[in-house]
């Protein structure tokens, strides 16, 4: 294995010489063993969600290298399974770093294979990507994106014709597609400036983009009842692709009393002051609340690099700032909906809600309150997609209302099948201004579901395992948990749900459900795009107090029985 590695090491250090950080890279690596064996003890995962790593020399990171690799295998496979005039892909890209230098090396590759490719001529969200293939009629596309993650990774999503992310089926086939290619002898490709040149790398029009625009205001669901929209915003798009679109869609709205946050406008890879820019972690948004203290802001919004997601704050009765969870937010949007159809006569005879597994089993009591079906899928949100695409075929395209998972999450409706933090993020500020103009506050509205259905407490936590011993000791303690029967922290577990063994009709999947006494559970799964163990916790309880203790204790017990 060592010398395979080292083998690899020098074949990298003679041939990739195209970009100077990599060779500069990989010489100052030469009498560092642990850094050669974790740069190449293996080719970066390719699953369904595509590439993602640490931006850097060999073949387990992100570099021009491993994604040229990666596009030859995608063009490979988009040859064998259509016509030559189908033969399109679209290309979007971040803020992250060398992110636009991957989308226009992809580019070049896709143009050498004879694929027609659309790129936009700037950075857009990961929702804008999923439009355009569906709007462009591609037979596929990527969005060059680590999403969330810190500024060191990058990665390097794939999306079908459907304008989801591939497949499982898919993502095996390119994947065994990749590994014929070596990487430098096998892999097709021009400059993207050749590829311009010749007509085969074309920029998305203006138009695209207002198509898409037209699609989220179109989900609003106000109908002829008129609100005051004056109410005060602070938004911030965490240095990513959000500031035009989300600014667009909401002043096209009448949303204008928006404030930016300054340090977090422009795009910036290297995220100076939200090092992890995930507006699920609080450290992400306190420069925003900050602002919001300041200007006392009715409300909070700010999207993670890729513009997929959405994490908000808004003023509880004592007029302090609280931040509301994806779950939280997911089902307070998803109650708006319901009544808003209902009372506007828009609901369709048979709606549809779609979640993941591991998002708050609540939303599934509110649909049912309104006569709305739950369709539970695996977690990541292409399987919502999957089920959109499904209402589709069957000619049910209409009964769609809303999908969400717990990771902020959103989409109401089908125009795009990916979560999307610009339609989300105009829904959430017209559900804020209806409520405020019903002198309602969201934390009440809150309360107010709570009373109804229950106080249920949904919290994530997150193991990290880095290099090839902890994804190994990742392996093992799955292995050990599929032995536990018992339960945690006095909880006892009354079922447990396999996911590797295929559960309703869903794609095998790493994944373990315990059915705890009590309406409550643990949701166990490796990250499929990080080197992350994570554990949903999920508990049913009296009240937010009684909640916290019982969730406290499940964690340590999860983490007594793993942590060797």
């Amino acid at each position: 294995m060592k010398d395979k590695i080292r083998q690899s090491y020098q074949l990298w250090l003679k041939r990739a010489a195209a970009d100077p950080d990599i060779r500069k890279e990989l010489q100052e690596m030469a009498q560092n063993d642990a850094k050669i064996e974790d740069a190449f003890y293996r080719n970066l995962s390719f699953g369904t969600g595509g590439l993602r790593g640490v931006i850097g020399a060999g073949s387990n990171r992100m570099n021009i290298y491993t994604t040229a690799r990666a596009s030859q295998g995608l063009s490979d496979y988009v040859k064998k399974h259509f016509l030559p005039e189908e033969c399109k892909i679209a290309v979007s890209y971040d803020s992250r770093i060398k992110s636009k230098l991957f989308a226009q090396t992809a580019a070049g590759v896709f143009a050498a294979n004879g694929i027609q490719t659309y790129i936009y001529p700037e950075l857009m969200p990961t929702p804008c990507l999923s439009f355009a293939v569906r709007a462009l009629k591609c037979a596929a596309g990527i969005m060059v994106t680590a999403s969330h993650n810190p500024a060191k990774y990058n990665g390097y999503k794939v999306y079908g014709a459907d304008g989801c992310q591939i497949t499982t089926e898919a993502a095996a086939e390119i994947l065994e597609e990749i590994e014929k290619l070596d990487f430098f002898e096998d892999v097709k490709a021009d400059s993207f400036e050749e590829g311009v040149k010749a007509g085969m790398i074309a920029y998305i029009s203006e138009d695209i983009s207002d198509a898409f625009t037209k699609e989220v205001l179109n989900q609003s669901c106000l109908g002829k009842h008129t609100i005051k929209k004056d109410v005060s915003i602070v938004y911030s798009p965490l240095n990513g692709t959000g500031l035009k679109p989300v600014l667009k869609a909401l002043k096209e709205s009448g949303y204008t009393n928006v404030t930016v946050v300054e340090e977090q406008r422009e795009p910036n890879g290297n995220f100076p002051t939200c090092p992890y820019p995930n507006p699920e972690i609080k450290e992400a948004m306190e420069l925003g609340l900050i602002y919001a203290r300041k200007k006392q802001a009715d409300l909070l919004l700010a999207t993670d690099p890729d513009c997929d997601r959405v994490g908000i704050a808004v003023k509880n009765v004592q007029g302090d700032y609280v931040l509301l969870s994806g779950n939280e937010t997911g089902m307070l949007l998803l109650d708006y909906i319901c009544q808003r159809r209902i009372a506007e006569g828009t609901m369709p005879p048979h709606p549809v809600m779609v979640k993941t597994i591991v998002t708050s089993d609540m939303g599934e009591q509110i649909a049912k309150y309104y006569g709305v079906d739950t369709v539970n899928v695996l977690t990541g949100f292409k399987y919502i997609g999957e089920q959109i695409g499904r209402l589709e075929r069957a000619g049910r395209a209409e009964d769609y209302i809303f999908g969400f998972e717990e990771s902020y999450g959103y989409l109401s409706g089908g125009y795009v099948r990916d979560k999307d933090a610009v339609g989300a993020s105009l829904l959430i500020c017209e559900m804020f201004a209806y409520y405020a103009s019903e002198k309602i506050r969201l934390t009440d509205k809150l309360e107010e579901l709570y009373e109804t259905y229950g106080y249920c407490l949904n919290t994530l936590h997150s193991y990290e395992f880095e290099g090839i011993e902890g994804f190994e000791r990742m392996q093992r303690i799955m292995r050990k948990l599929r032995g536990n029967l018992t339960g945690f922290g006095g909880k006892q577990v009354t079922g447990v749900l396999d996911y590797a063994q295929g559960i309703d009709d869903l794609p095998k999947s790493d994944v373990l459900k315990f059915l705890l006494e009590d309406h409550c559970s643990v949701v166990v799964r490796p990250s499929g795009t990080e080197p992350k163990l994570k554990i949903y916790v999920s508990v049913s309880a009296k009240n937010r107090e009684e909640a916290s203790v019982w969730e406290e204790r499940i964690v340590e017990a999860f983490e007594e029985m793993v942590m060797e």
